[in-house]
């Protein structure tokens, strides 16, 4: 029996991703008018609370209409809650910064290296930890990703390398194609994990070409997906899913704890059904990263652990992602 390549299987009629991506709402006015909202527009912060607003027209497609609580616009409408001081939150709410090993490159955890590949993401959520990095110096992707690849090639216990951002998929296939042959040099490297919202907030950006070069890369191939909710998967992003893990990824979610948005136990839950339905495993649920502009949306611990208690009693153990908070400093996750 011959088995269509994932690629193969693919819409030919499916948009093009980059003109979606253009295509974005970035004024913060128009969002909530293209959600039924215009009235709140008095409420919103000046400039955007100092972080762009940025969010594909196909996941607004999904908020549901004249509800100012919905939980797919909390992620992305800028809040004057985000211009309050709050002791604790920080601009490098991680440490990012001080475990830099060379442009673009972070080696925080053994046998794991990460790069910045990009600085841009398809959505911007406003509690992202990364919302204050310099990324316009940080970008490992820059001059044919040869800084990266020489701290690789130089380090022989690294095994696992992560591309994170920004969203690395926000970079054209041809880019990714260089880093695949660069890496053709690196035998140590055995596995490709790939942190993207993308498949869930553009999943068009699962196109032929790119699905292409993910089948033939010669490493396992992890891809780990950010949904916070139940409400951001429909049919395309399932058909995402599914052309991922037929060329052969591993997929995995992680999610952040969030005020108002899925820190009920029900939510919770919902979501872990909906991913499996999906194809992808509940990874890590984490604890908000400290980032100034973000408190609001601060969930304290004692409210999580009974929420993943909860959990516990309700789903079995592989729909139960792990509470998490990520410490500076750390050798790894710090579970909870």
């Amino acid at each position: 029996m011959i088995t269509a390549s994932p690629a193969a299987r693919l819409s030919p009629t499916t948009p093009d991703w980059r003109e979606l991506w253009r295509d974005a709402i970035t004024d913060a006015g128009e969002l909530l008018g293209a959600v039924g909202l215009a009235h709140l527009a008095d409420r919103l912060p000046p400039a955007d609370a100092g972080f762009a607003l940025r969010v594909p027209r196909g996941f607004v497609a999904r908020m549901r209409p004249g509800d100012a609580g919905d939980p797919l616009l909390l992620q992305v409408l800028p809040q004057l809650a985000e211009l309050d001081h709050v002791p604790g939150f920080v601009a490098d709410a991680v440490g990012d910064l001080a475990s830099r090993e060379a442009q673009g490159v972070l080696h925080k955890y053994h046998g794991r290296a990460l790069l910045i590949a990009s600085g841009s993401c398809a959505i911007n959520c406003r509690y992202c930890f990364r919302r204050h990095f310099p990324y316009g110096e940080e970008i490992a992707a820059a001059g044919q990703w040869k800084q990266a690849l020489a701290h690789l090639k130089a380090d022989p216990s690294i095994s696992e390398l992560i591309l994170s951002g920004g969203d690395p998929l926000a970079l054209a296939t041809s880019k990714l194609e260089e880093l695949g042959r660069g890496l053709a040099d690196l035998p140590q490297v055995t596995r490709l994990r790939i942190h993207t919202r993308l498949p869930v907030v553009l999943p068009e950006r699962i196109d032929r070409p790119f699905l292409a070069w993910l089948e033939a890369l010669p490493l396992q191939k992890v891809v780990v997906l950010h949904a916070n909710h139940g409400n951001e998967f429909d049919s395309s992003v399932d058909t995402a899913c599914a052309s991922l893990r037929q060329a052969g990824a591993t997929l995995l979610n992680q999610s952040v704890l969030l005020r108002g948005i899925n820190d009920e136990a029900d939510t919770l839950a919902a979501l872990s059904e909906r991913l499996f339905a999906a194809g992808v495993l509940p990874y890590y649920l984490h604890q908000l990263d400290r980032v100034q502009g973000a408190a609001h949306f601060e969930v304290d611990d004692a409210r999580a652990l009974a929420l993943v208690e909860d959990l516990r009693q309700r789903l079995p153990g592989y729909l139960v992602p792990r509470l998490v908070r990520e410490i500076a400093g750390d050798a790894s996750k710090r579970p909870l």
